[in-house]
């Protein structure tokens, strides 16, 4: 059958019309005939006759303007037993991406193409495949982690807890009688960030989130303090926003003129940002409503990669700050690697800890998987270490001051404040990345860096480093860096990412899991030995300085205190090596990285460091007594 705009919603429109709320509450489900062993959930129901269906949930918004509200598109497939009365909670996965795949008829699902299916439904689960508005098969306009985005995903998990209403693709009612209202939601890049947008509106029913490398504010996904990433260009929310809807014109779909004006309108609102913080951007960020997971009774399974140079790392530790700060439930994976899904690192024990998870979220399991450490950190030798908590609980700020060239080209970092009031300078250039940060003793007019002694016991830096530095400039506008850099001898280790598409689109059966093929083929990992390691960096546009919501022009030769984080950092520092601090100003970034656009005022003007009020705080575990030189 052909789902069509035109006679769809006429027969949609009278089903509403007839309908009432008739699904009941999570809180008078009985309990879905499940099998635990051990604490987890065993599978005792048949996939291979498992009813599939596709289900259009009608939304409260109408996003492309033509007079109805936005159907979204889901696919779900669940034990046929639950045609009999069993209940069964839902592990859901919403993408805006599904489009860019395949476009089936509007009553076939596109099949499930990832292992949840396989693995979720012979335990009691249903799996759902959720097409954000605009996509696929979806109603609507995209608008690039608008608040649409959120709207759109929020309405599956209301269908599924009776309080949205849903339709066949001939206009019948679907009604999830099926469902206790319990939803996990799991996914990678922006189909992880979907996750993270829906926990922030607080929604009922939506019992964990699971996002792997996601998005938290998508200001800080294109810029970086004022600055813009110069490989995403000035209009990157447009651009997104016409890849991922490359199915709208498709039956069932909003047509492309109805989207066109729309979606041109984010590149206009971006472009005229021009890197500010202004309300486009605010409406794009959910941390300021991070207490909302809290009401929403969610709990956070958060995984990211420390050289993750997309979705840059930043993006899970401010986040999960919010969430630590009010004690929510929650657990962590940190590991060595760029923008990939846990299944190519570490697959078996993934699966393991999934199973555990939704089967003690969503089936409410006592099997101790909340008892279990809350942090996993990989180190660069691919090892695995246990952890009560991250940041480490005995992790504290300690403050270094610059101090002055002593017999070395490089300036020295120190708990003690230099005498006097010092200064240094440098010509803002630009360099690549390893030239800036190379050996520390030699001079070069494009950088300023200043290090510790050698270290005589290890040190674990684990958070965010920040910096408060003392400046002035020749020009009205410049751009400071900051690179943390271990100094000393050592392996650096580069482990292969995939592009985000890669991710959501390449098959994952169980079997690629047992047999590391597929989307569990361990990712590539190159060693090389480096005398130096670059820990952390962050960017700063003085010009935004001390409100990223506006630029103002500097005036030439006024001094200004200038505040700014580098990414997070999780990194032990072996003894007798040095820490560093690299400050420069516009750079190449090295390959695989991104690099800030640059700040053509500033390039050629010359930045002067006052050196007695200007620090660099780095997170120590144990504090002072964690760091000895």
């Amino acid at each position: 059958m052909r789902f069509s705009r035109t006679v769809s919603v006429l027969s949609v429109t009278a089903v509403i019309t007839a309908l009432g709320m008739g699904t009941p509450s999570s809180a008078e489900v009985q309990p879905a005939g499940i099998s635990v062993e051990n604490g987890v959930t065993q599978p005792v129901y048949n996939y291979s006759d498992a009813i599939q269906e596709v289900v259009y949930v009608e939304t409260p918004m109408d996003s492309d303007g033509d007079g109805s509200n936005d159907l979204i598109a889901m696919d779900i497939i669940r034990p046929r037993e639950t045609e009999s009365g069993v209940k069964i909670p839902t592990i859901m996965e919403a993408s805006p991406y599904y489009g860019r795949s395949s476009q089936p008829p509007p009553d076939r699902t596109r099949g499930f193409p990832g292992w949840w299916d396989e693995y979720f439904v012979p335990r009691g689960y249903a799996v759902a495949q959720v097409e954000m508005q605009g996509t696929g098969r979806s109603f609507g306009c995209p608008t690039t982690g608008g608040p649409e985005d959120t709207i759109s995903i929020k309405a599956a998990v209301d269908w599924l807890n009776g309080r949205a209403r849903g339709f066949h693709a001939d206009g019948s009612a679907a009604v999830a009688d099926w469902s206790t209202g319990n939803v996990g939601m799991q996914g990678v890049s922006y189909v992880g960030t979907l996750p993270n947008a829906v926990a922030t509106e607080g929604v009922p029913g939506l019992r964990t989130v699971v996002p792997i490398a996601a998005i938290s504010n998508w200001y800080s996904y294109a810029n970086d303090q004022g600055i813009a990433w110069a490989s995403w260009g000035t209009r990157y929310t447009e651009y997104l926003a016409n890849y991922v809807s490359v199915g709208r014109s498709a039956p069932g779909s909003a047509s492309a003129e109805a989207c066109e004006a729309r979606i041109d309108a984010l590149g206009d609102a971006e472009q005229a940002s021009d890197s500010d913080f202004t309300p486009f951007w605010q409406e794009r960020d959910y941390i300021p409503a991070a207490n909302k997971i809290k009401t929403g009774d969610t709990s956070v399974f958060m995984v990211h990669g420390m050289t993750d140079y997309n979705v840059k790392t930043m993006h899970f530790a401010n986040l999960w700050y919010e969430v630590a700060k009010r004690q929510m439930p929650r657990k962590i994976w940190i590991h060595r690697g760029a923008h990939s899904n846990p299944t190519s690192f570490r697959n078996a024990e993934w699966q393991s800890v999934m199973h555990r998870w939704m089967d003690h979220w969503l089936y409410d399991i006592d099997n101790g998987v909340m008892d279990e450490p809350m942090a996993d950190i990989q180190r660069p030798d691919g090892s695995w270490e246990t952890h009560s908590s991250w940041p480490d609980a005995s992790t504290s700020p300690v403050s270094l001051s610059f101090g002055p060239a002593t017999g070395e080209v490089a300036g020295t970092l120190s708990p003690d404040a230099p005498t006097g009031n010092p200064t240094q300078s440098f010509v803002d250039q630009i360099e690549s990345q390893a030239v800036k940060v190379g050996d520390p003793s030699e001079a070069r007019p494009g950088r300023l860096v200043y290090v510790t002694p050698p270290l005589t016991e290890e040190l674990r830096l684990s958070g965010t480093p920040s910096l408060d530095v003392r400046m002035s400039t020749n020009a009205t506008g410049s751009l400071l860096s900051a690179m943390v850099v271990d100094y000393g001898e050592g392996t650096s280790v580069t482990v292969a990412g995939k592009e985000p598409l890669e991710l959501v689109q390449e098959p994952c059966q169980p079997e690629d899991l047992v047999n590391l093929t597929g989307c569990a083929t361990p990712m590539e990992v190159t060693e090389a030995i480096t005398p130096q390691r670059v820990l952390a960096w962050g960017h700063v546009n003085v010009q935004n300085m001390p409100d990223l919501r506006r630029s103002d022009e500097l005036t030439p030769g006024k001094k200004y205190q200038v505040r700014w984080n580098t990414l997070p950092t999780e990194h032990v520092i072996p003894a007798g090596h040095r820490i560093g601090l690299v400050l420069t100003g516009n750079y190449n970034a090295d390959p695989g990285q991104v690099r800030p656009a640059r700040d053509q005022v500033s390039v050629g003007s010359e930045i002067t460091i006052d050196l007695h009020g200007s620090k660099l705080s780095l997170p120590v575990v144990d504090g002072t007594d964690g760091l000895r030189f």
